[in-house]
């Protein structure tokens, strides 16, 4: 399993890394389009629409490209960050609260239009965070990155009180608070390596700190690394709601592609309306 889960990491790197640092936008938004589109497909099934979760993984694609043609790669407008940002703290946080029970209750409809919605705005946030630049969706990457991996040895060693059980029994208040001060200690590295280095663009991080101040920095960094446990526990949600261990078998030794995105999810449409400010 391990061989294989490396195996695919080093498979996928080799295809992300040469369209993300590709001067031209369509590699990258080509390569996220075709993720985004595999993901609506597993979140259709997830959701019950097996018979026509293919068509509709396609059509989400098609919605992709008709933004990029549209103009809206490089600078979407400012109210579908705020709209996306506002559905995910109180959609997503309804949902938590709710549990496992209450997520099949919501009409099939429903459920698939405001996953594949949401899918839509992240794919938009990842095409035009990459349209500012490598130094900025980096710094957003990397913030989902750092605060999962403070979540994760925070609570092997600290954590005691359950976050989710009946979700995630895996998470814990402690893991949540490890993986904020991870990407705080990442923020601050950032802006200071930032400021002695030559980059193309200014990280969210600098973007954040010019607009909103130290204070309004560290809480957006706390917010963003909040809402990024929000995003991987509402997927484990629909999947347990689902009974499925995985959103797929899409990508071997690691499930599916929701899997691998579902802490991006949020973070990205949010981070760009906190810039927009």
């Amino acid at each position: 399993m391990l061989r294989q889960r490396v195996i695919t990491a080093l498979v996928l790197l080799a295809i992300l890394l040469p369209a993300l640092f590709s001067t031209s936008a369509w590699p990258f938004a080509t390569l996220m389009l075709v993720g985004i589109g595999a993901a609506g497909w597993e979140w259709t099934r997830l959701n019950g629409a097996e018979s026509s979760a293919l068509v509709l993984g396609i059509a989400l694609g098609c919605a992709c490209a008709a933004a990029l043609w549209a103009g809206w790669g490089g600078h979407a407008p400012a109210p579908t960050w705020w709209l996306a940002t506002a559905v995910w703290v109180l959609g997503g946080i309804w949902a938590l609260l709710k549990g496992t029970v209450s997520w099949p209750g919501l009409p099939r409809v429903l459920r698939s239009a405001v996953g594949l919605a949401l899918l839509w705005t992240a794919w938009l946030a990842f095409v035009n965070a990459k349209s500012i630049g490598i130094n900025f969706i980096l710094s957003v990457f990397c913030l989902v990155w750092a605060a999962d991996i403070g979540a994760y040895f925070g609570g092997r060693a600290f954590g005691r009180r359950k976050l989710a059980p009946s979700i995630s029994p895996g998470k814990s208040w402690e893991g949540v608070w490890s993986g904020m001060a991870g990407a705080l200690v990442l923020a601050i590295v950032w802006l200071y390596v930032e400021r002695t280095l030559a980059v193309d663009s200014e990280s969210l991080y600098a973007a954040l700190l010019e607009r909103l101040g130290g204070v309004g920095l560290a809480l957006a960094v706390v917010c963003l690394a909040g809402m990024s446990v929000v995003g991987d526990l509402f997927e484990s949600l629909v999947k347990r709601s689902a009974g499925a261990k995985d959103s797929s078998a899409l990508l071997p030794g690691h499930g599916g592609v929701l899997d691998r995105i579902d802490a991006l999810l949020p973070v990205f449409p949010i981070a760009l309306a906190l810039i927009s400010l």
